[in-house]
């Protein structure tokens, strides 16, 4: 069985119970992962990063308490999502807290969505003319950004006007004429 492990540095559990502390302050990121028979047990985080989180999580709470209030005094109390599996429609929006609940499924997504990612998400969907539930649809977004994300970082654009320049220097061991 595989784990997805969600932060940069590990350690062993007999090694961080030697010295958590110093195995904290040298954690990338304020965050490790503890294994004990190479399976994670536990994730020890900084103080840094947990109040980081916590301010995150009030910001989103925030956020959906305006949504809500926002909705009731449009009349609007609840968003018209349709109850059961429904195909795409151009007006879908995800959920307030979509980045929170990506981070739940395991995806990461360090930037909120775009209006592009989105727009293009509903059109490919809207043509294929599948039957899902919201929550399902959310998911396949989350995926969708995190997939296309990776591919823009992984290949770079290239200038389609540089003219590339030929190497000239003779490599090193190369026995010619």
């Amino acid at each position: 069985m595989s784990t997805k492990i969600l932060v940069p540095t590990t350690i062993t559990l007999k090694n961080f119970k030697k010295d958590p502390i110093t195995a904290l302050n040298s954690a990338k990121e304020g965050a490790l992962a503890v294994f004990k028979n190479n399976i994670p047990i536990m994730y020890a985080v900084t103080p840094t990063l947990l109040n980081k989180l916590f301010s995150i999580n009030h910001l989103f709470q925030e956020k959906k308490q305006e949504q809500i209030k926002h909705n009731i005094k449009e009349n609007k109390f609840l968003e018209k999502i349709p109850i059961g599996k429904f195909i795409m429609y151009k007006e879908w929006k995800p959920d307030v807290d979509f980045l929170k609940q990506a981070a739940i499924w395991g995806i990461i997504l360090h930037e909120p969505i775009t209006h592009a990612e989105l727009a293009l998400f509903i059109s490919y969907w809207q043509a294929e003319g599948r039957f899902f539930y919201h929550i399902q649809w959310q998911q396949k977004l989350a995926r969708s950004i995190q997939q296309s994300r990776t591919l823009n970082l992984k290949y770079k654009k290239r200038d389609i006007n540089d003219l590339p320049q030929p190497d000239i220097n003779i490599p090193e061991g190369f026995r010619g004429q």
